[in-house]
């Protein structure tokens, strides 16, 4: 198993059930924790900045959300990253393929592994898994 702990930060409960359901179909066996918007995600880093184990392999980051969306997530990420016991691996999951947004990943080359496009399928999540 390459990832055994993995943060979807997504507000859209559609793609919640299609992860799991992709992730079942394609049997990555692997532990999803669901946020609804960056901030619970980073308060959910910082509450286990120190235990290593606890920490996610992997993160799938929306770029647009409530609260704290992507962006600023990753802003926020970059202060606490070298906290961290371990690195997670952080992939933007968008609908957008607005070349605004693409661009602006480029600006955060350091902390995300790629940008994806919604709807996720199988040969995704495989690649990524």
């Amino acid at each position: 198993m390459k990832f055994k702990k993995v943060f979807i930060v997504d507000d859209d409960k559609v793609f919640h059930f299609i992860i799991k359901k992709l992730l079942l179909k394609n049997n990555i066996e692997t532990v999803p924790v669901f946020f609804e918007n960056g901030l619970d995600a980073i308060i959910e880093l910082k509450d286990k900045i120190d235990f290593e184990n606890d920490l996610p392999d992997l993160i799938l980051v929306d770029i647009n959300m409530p609260i704290m969306d992507g962006w600023q997530f990753l802003e926020e990420f970059r202060t606490i990253k070298n906290q961290l016991k371990k690195q997670p691996l952080i992939y933007l999951i968008s609908s957008s393929n607005d070349s605004v947004d693409l661009n602006k990943s480029a600006d955060f080359k350091k902390e995300i592994t790629s940008y994806l496009l919604k709807p996720m399928d199988g040969e995704q999540i495989n690649k990524i898994f």
